[in-house]
């Protein structure tokens, strides 16, 4: 991502910080990097491997041809942080809450100001985010690491692009049961062909279906699950919309999912694009705001 070009106008998070600092929000899954420079703002993603150590960090800054001694500071989130030294090349390392930088990447990538915001990483977490702070208030196992686990389990294979290719191409209600058999009719605002039970038709009988028709019924399961979640705890708190970021959100066939929830809930859900930044971008924020850095005022970008 670079910066705004001249003539547009910048999002609000993007006059704070300094000219060059790095934020590193090390998954479970995956480790993101949001690094600030003049040229503007870039973001890389690396495969998570063990827990944070310096090693990791140079690891992590190098797949994107930077150094901790380019930076005026870091700032870390994610995983186990705090076992980080307070200095790195002579550079302060900022230590970032999860819940605080989800909800500061989520709130920044969607333009609003206060929303619940599911990160939906290997699981979900769902966060309270308002001017008044950060929360988190829910949260669910299934997740990514869902979707890629039972992949791995009834497709024979863990790449995210390949299942989702393969759930565009099919149908998920070659196993799953919709109301209308169940019912015989729509119930609330949800229509016939709704899910009613996920993977029931396989309950009832061996099911012959193609992998497009499972990765399919995968997809649909863990999305619902996961915007029903997101809705559910937006009404709860009082808040008129849920935000969902993280790396799922990816997966076009998990963006059409959680839409068809939004819809069939009459819900107002946002799905940032670049969401799988959200969490390390959040950092970023949190570390500017920690160190008051001058605005960098934007311009044309690389």
């Amino acid at each position: 991502m670079s910066s705004p070009s001249q003539g547009t106008t910048a999002p609000a998070w993007w006059a704070v910080g300094d000219v060059t600092s790095a934020a590193i929000d090390f998954g479970a899954s995956n480790t993101d990097v949001v690094f600030r420079s003049p040229d503007g703002l870039r973001h890389w993603t690396l495969p998570t491997e063990g827990q944070p150590d310096l090693s990791r960090v140079h690891r992590a800054l190098s797949a994107g041809d930077v150094t901790a001694s380019q930076c005026a500071w870091l700032a870390v989130t994610g995983g186990n942080r705090s076992a980080l030294p307070p200095v790195i090349e002579g550079r302060p390392v900022h230590q970032v809450p999860e819940v605080e930088a989800i909800g500061r990447g989520g709130l920044a990538l969607s333009g609003l100001e206060a929303a619940v915001v599911a990160s939906a990483g290997s699981g979900t977490a769902v966060v309270r985010a308002t001017p008044d702070g950060m929360r988190h208030v829910t949260g669910t196992g299934v997740g990514g690491g869902t979707l890629v686990g039972l992949s791995r389990l009834l497709l024979d294979t863990v790449n995210p692009q390949e299942i989702d290719a393969l759930a565009r191409a099919g149908t998920d209600t070659t196993h799953n049961l919709t109301i209308g058999e169940i019912l015989g009719q729509a119930i609330g605002s949800l229509p016939p062909d709704t899910t009613a039970v996920n993977f029931g038709r396989v309950a009832r009988h061996a099911v012959n279906a193609p992998r497009e028709d499972t990765a399919a019924a995968l997809v649909n399961m863990v999305g619902q699950v996961i915007a029903i979640v997101a809705i559910n705890a937006a009404r709860a708190q009082q808040l008129e919309h849920a935000v969902i970021v993280g790396h799922l959100t990816d997966l076009p066939s998990v963006r059409h999912t959680f839409e068809m929830v939004a819809q069939f809930y009459g819900a107002a859900i946002r799905i940032p694009e670049q969401g799988g930044q959200a969490t390390a971008l959040g950092a970023l924020l949190s570390g500017a705001e920690r160190f008051a850095a001058p605005p960098l005022t934007t311009g044309t970008g690389a």
